[in-house]
């Protein structure tokens, strides 16, 4: 079987093997800040000790998401098509990763019980987060650039995948840091290198140590990935100027564009069920069984694990069967491992079995409930890999040929302007419905109005009008 049919385009001189392995570092490099700071180890520490109370710490929290996602939202379109304009990726990336470091960075200073730091701090992670999803837009356009199209699917899968390793390292470095004991590196039951307790100071050096990584690992894709082989090279202020007229010529033909456009919708729509299933999924396994955060850690890791086979599997039927099919199959596993999640409860199993009560000494995932749970949860960490790498490469496959930072650009819009909705959704319907389990379930109208949608979307390379 073979991709399906893409229109011609400008025929790509593809980076060096070098080249093209340091391009997908850059997921490796950025990974860890989304899983240590945003997932599972500084966000629960921002909500709970730095702010002080679990209610007004998950508002806080939601404030600095929201806020990062609106500006991102702003930002990115027409970032994208200045950056299209001069025809250079690199000082985009190498600005916003600057921010990204410096935000990390400052979370040193989140001093518990210190409700002045709440603001500054908060600033602190807007910034980083900024940095990091506006620089993924950089970094994501160069891809049609540094490989032919038949092999955009491996390469992103292959991105997606070390980024699932790097994120898994440094959730298990957390742990050994934290628990030396477990890994055999220390007798005694204090953290790694005398960090303090009471202080906090392993969750604030989640932030600087996460710096440190990201400039370390992210130099090869600065030394060894070509900056759009070719592409045109303008001072700032023209490409500035020539990326809003660009931009602004294409919302107004963005309905011209019905193909790309049908795709962000859908993208905008299945992206959000999946986002929502992975931050709450954890949420509704902790509310339904009283998982400790340890308990949590594991959790995560090993959804990671099956994530990275995942993404990497993914690439190769990305370029195998194309990427429509790809996300088709992958989203379908999603809505699978979600009605599996949701109907495991304290008592039954598939909806209507009953299971035996939940014992207190059991052992780690000892009930048969959470052993139900957990083998829908390895189908969402192995389809979540295709589902995103696939994604990323749609967009490199039918944006029209010179305009691919623009439609990244529109692709992070779309990602991110309704990252509101699933959230608010399971919000009201939990608290309207006092059931968790319902609040859940909400995750499946979006990726099901997502996966409709996305069978009108053509895989064909959209031409300039």
């Amino acid at each position: 079987m073979t991709v399906p049919h893409v229109a011609a385009a400008p025929p790509v001189r593809e980076a060096s093997k070098l080249g093209q392995v340091s391009w997908a570092l850059f997921d490796w490099a950025n990974q860890p800040f989304f899983t240590i700071i945003t997932t599972f180890i500084f966000a629960p520490y921002f909500a709970n000790v730095l702010v002080g109370d679990p209610v007004k710490g998950q508002s806080a929290w939601a404030f600095t998401q929201s806020a990062s996602g609106i500006l991102i939202a702003l930002m990115s379109p027409f970032l994208g098509a200045m950056a299209d304009a001069g025809g250079r990726r690199k000082p985009y990336i190498l600005f916003f990763q600057l921010l990204l470091v410096a935000g990390c960075a400052g979370l040193w200073f989140a001093y518990p019980n210190r409700s002045d730091l709440i603001l500054p701090i908060s600033w602190a992670v807007i910034l980083a987060t900024i940095g990091a999803e506006m620089s993924i837009v950089f970094n994501n356009s160069q891809l049609p650039n540094i490989v032919r199209p038949e092999r955009m699917g491996w390469l992103s899968g292959f991105g997606w995948g070390l980024g699932y390793c790097g994120g898994l390292v440094s959730l298990i470095v957390v742990l050994a840091v934290s628990m030396p004991s477990m890994f055999g590196l220390s007798a005694g039951d204090g953290p790694l290198f005398g960090l303090d307790v009471p202080s906090h100071e392993l969750e604030r050096l989640v932030g600087p140590a996460s710096a440190l990584w990201i400039a370390i690992f992210v130099l090869p894709m600065f030394l060894f990935t070509p900056d759009s082989a070719g592409a045109r090279r303008q001072p700032l202020l023209v490409a500035a100027r020539e990326g809003g007229r660009s931009l602004l010529a294409t919302l107004k033909r963005v309905p011209r564009f019905g193909n790309v456009l049908r795709y962000l919708i859908a993208f905008m729509l299945y992206n959000d069920g999946l986002a929502a299933i992975i931050a709450f999924g954890g949420v509704y396994a902790a509310a339904t069984f009283g998982w400790s955060t340890v308990t949590l850690g594991i959790f995560g890791i090993i959804l990671t694990v099956f994530a990275i086979p995942g993404a990497f599997l993914g690439g190769k039927l990305d370029d195998w069967i194309g990427s429509k099919r790809t996300v088709q199959f992958a989203i379908a596993g999603v809505i699978v491992a979600t009605l599996g999640i949701v109907s495991v409860t304290a008592t039954h199993v598939f909806f209507v079995v009953p299971a035996d009560p939940i014992s207190p000494t059991r052992g780690l995932f000892g009930s048969l409930q959470e052993k139900v749970l957990m083998g829908f949860a390895l189908i969402l960490g192995f389809c979540m890999g295709p589902m995103q790498a696939a994604s990323r490469t749609m967009v490199g496959r039918i944006a029209p040929p010179g305009m691919t930072g623009e439609f990244y650009g529109l692709f992070a819009l779309s990602g991110r302007a309704t990252a509101w909705m699933a959230p608010f959704a399971i919000g009201v319907v939990t608290a309207a419905t006092q059931s968790t389990r319902i609040g859940m379930a909400c995750v499946l109208f979006f990726l099901v109005v997502g996966f409709i949608l996305l069978w009108k979307v053509r895989e064909e390379r959209a031409t300039p009008v």
